[in-house]
C-alpha cells in the first residue's frame, strides 16, 4: 500500500549559539542553523506537519478530532465516558474543554510549522525553480486548512505569518473571522496555482491541486461566495481532472480501497511506528489512530463511544431506492436490526444496543474482522490503517450544486445531484424544484452521504439551522444549546491564561 507515512522528526531549536559561547556543535541536536539544508530535511518537515493532521488529542482527523466534529450534530451521541467529549456533545463544555483546546493548539503547531518550511525553503539551494514553487505551495495548503479548522470551530483567530521570534510575538489579538476566512482563501488559491494535478505514486496523500481547490471552493461556500464557488468547483469536473464517485459507496470507507478517484485530500494512516497509538510525538507513537476501536461496540472488544442517533437512522428511511430496498449509504453507514445483519462475523442479534438508540455505526469500522483488538492490520495496539478520507468529490459535487441553486441557477444544479442520487440508487429528481425545493434536497442529501464525516454541524450551522434541528431532534443534551454561543466553541481558557492581548468569544 504506498502511502505517505508521517514520520516524525524532532523539533527544530530556534535558538542559535551566542559568539560569546564556545563554538561547539552537539552531533545529536537539530538546531535552525543544522537543518534545512536538504530536500530531506523539507520531507521531513512536511512529514511532522501532515503528522499533526492525526494527533491523537488535537488532530482534527485524529480520534478526539473525529468525535469533536461530529460530536455536536444532530446525528450524533457522545456517552459520558471521557466527560470533556460528553460535554461538547450535550452542549454543557466550558472554556477549558480539553478537546477543543487541543484541536486550538494543535492547529497553532501546524501553522508555525507550515510558517517554518515558508521561511527556510531557500535555504535548500539544491532545488529546481519548479520544486520551490510546490513545496511553497503546498505549505500554504496545509497553512490554509489549519486555519480552514480554526474559522468554522472558533471564528474569530490571530493570524501568524512568520514564525515568532520572541514570547511575545506569541502573543497577538485576534483576527476577526472574515480575515481568517480571507486568509484561508488566499493560502489555498496560491496552493493550487502551483500544487501538481496528481503527486507519484511514493507521495499519495500529500497536497495537489484538486485539493486546494476543492478545499479553496468549500471555502467560498462557507463565505457565501456563490460566484467564486461555483466556478471553483467547476473546475473539478473537468479535464485535468479525473475525480468520479466510486460505483460502491462504501469503498470510500475500507482501508483495502484507500486514494480512491473520489478521494481529492486523505489522511493517511499506518499501522507502523511505534506501539502506543497515545504515546503523543515520539518514537513511541503509532501512526494509526484508534477511533474505529472506541466506536465499536463492547462485544467486540470496543468503548462504544458513541451512536447515531434515531433522527440519523429516520432520515435514511424517508426515500428507497428503485429496487424498494433501503439506501445503499445506510448500509454503508450504519448496522442494525434488518434479515441477515452481521457485525465483526456476528449476527446483529449478539449486540445489545446501549443507549436506547437503533442503530450502530458502521462506516469506517474494521467490521470485516472478528475484532478491534488488531485495528486494520494485525497491529496489536488497537490501531486503524483505514484513512480519514476528508474531502471526496461527493462534496465537490453537492457544494457546486448549492452554490448554483443559491445563484437561481436550479437547472443547472440537477445533474450534479443526480449524480449522487443515481450512486445511491435512488430516482432521478423530478424537474420543476424551485430553489427552496432543491436546498431541501441539497441538504438532506448531505445528511445521508456524510454521516460520521463530521460535516452535519457546520452544515446546519452556515445554512442558519443549528436552533431548529437541534431542537427537532433527539439528541441528547439538545435543551442547554444556545445560539449565538454554542455556534462556535469557545476560547481555550488556557489561551486567555497566557495571552494578555486575547478575548473570550461571545456569550461564552
Amino acid at each position: 500500500m504506498n502511502k505517505l507515512l508521517y514520520i516524525l522528526v524532532p523539533v527544530i531549536v530556534l535558538m542559535g549559539c551566542s559568539k560569546e559561547n564556545l563554538e561547539l556543535s552537539n552531533p545529536n541536536r537539530i538546531t535552525n542553523e543544522s537543518f534545512w539544508k536538504t530536500e530531506e530535511d523539507l520531507h521531513s518537515a512536511f512529514a511532522a506537519t501532515y503528522g499533526l493532521l492525526k494527533n491523537v488529542d488535537g488532530g482534527y482527523w485524529g480520534v478526539r478530532g473525529i468525535e469533536l466534529s461530529n460530536g455536536r450534530g444532530d446525528d450524533f451521541f457522545i456517552r459520558n465516558d471521557v466527560s470533556y467529549l460528553y460535554q461538547l456533545s450535550t452542549f454543557t463544555n466550558t472554556p477549558d474543554n480539553a478537546a477543543a483546546s487541543n484541536l486550538w493548539n494543535v492547529s497553532y503547531r501546524a501553522i508555525f510549522r507550515a510558517n517554518q518550511i515558508l521561511e527556510n525553503v531557500d535555504n535548500v539551494t539544491s532545488l529546481s525553480e519548479e520544486s520551490r514553487k510546490q513545496y511553497i505551495a503546498e505549505a500554504k495548503f496545509l497553512r490554509g486548512l489549519n486555519y480552514f479548522l480554526l474559522a468554522i470551530n472558533f471564528g474569530d483567530a490571530p493570524i501568524h505569518l512568520q514564525v515568532p521570534q520572541t514570547t511575545e510575538d506569541y502573543f497577538m489579538a485576534k483576527n476577526t473571522e472574515a480575515e481568517v476566512w480571507a486568509q484561508v482563501i488566499k493560502d489555498f488559491g496560491e496552493a493550487a496555482a502551483d500544487l501538481p494535478v496528481e503527486q507519484p505514486s511514493q507521495w499519495k496523500g500529500r497536497a495537489t491541486k484538486g485539493a486546494a481547490l476543492g478545499f479553496l471552493g468549500k471555502a467560498y461556500v462557507y463565505t457565501k461566495d456563490w460566484a467564486n464557488a461555483e466556478t471553483t468547483l467547476q473546475q473539478l469536473t473537468t479535464a485535468p481532472f479525473q475525480y468520479m464517485l466510486m460505483p460502491d459507496y462504501e469503498h470510500n470507507f475500507l482501508a483495502t480501497t484507500e486514494n480512491n478517484a473520489e478521494s481529492l485530500f486523505e489522511v493517511q494512516l499506518s499501522d507502523v511506528g511505534g506501539t502506543n497509538p497515545w504515546a503523543g510525538e515520539n518514537a513511541n507513537e503509532s501512526l494509526g489512530v484508534t477511533t474505529a476501536q472506541e466506536f465499536a461496540p463492547a462485544e467486540v472488544a470496543g468503548w462504544f463511544e458513541v451512536s447515531p442517533t434515531d433522527k440519523l437512522f429516520n432520515e435514511f428511511q424517508k426515500e428507497k431506492t428503485t429496487s424498494n430496498d433501503f439506501d445503499p449509504r445506510m448500509y454503508a453507514t450504519l448496522i442494525w436490526d434488518y434479515p441477515g445483519a452481521t457485525f465483526y462475523k456476528k449476527p446483529f442479534s449478539d449486540f445489545e444496543l446501549q443507549f436506547g438508540f437503533k442503530s450502530m455505526f458502521k462506516k469506517y469500522q474494521n467490521y470485516m474482522q472478528e475484532n478491534e483488538l488488531a485495528g486494520s492490520s494485525g497491529a496489536a495496539n488497537y490501531t486503524s490503517d483505514n484513512n480519514e478520507r476528508a474531502l471526496r468529490y461527493a462534496d465537490v459535487l453537492l457544494l457546486l450544486a448549492e452554490a448554483l441553486t443559491m445563484q437561481q441557477k436550479v437547472n443547472e444544479a440537477y445533474p450534479f445531484v443526480n449524480q449522487i442520487r443515481t450512486r445511491a440508487d435512488l430516482a432521478p429528481l423530478a424537474a420543476g424544484k424551485n430553489q427552496d425545493q432543491m436546498m431541501a434536497e441539497i441538504r438532506h442529501q448531505r445528511m445521508l452521504e456524510f454521516a460520521r464525516e463530521g460535516q452535519r454541524f457546520y452544515d446546519l450551522k452556515r445554512w442558519g439551522l443549528l436552533q431548529q434541528e437541534i431542537s427537532n431532534s433527539d439528541k441528547v443534551g439538545k435543551q442547554f444549546f444556545t445560539p449565538g454561543k454554542h455556534d462556535l466553541f469557545p476560547i481555550p481558557q488556557s489561551e486567555l491564561n497566557a495571552n494578555p492581548m486575547m478575548v473570550q468569544n461571545p456569550k461564552w
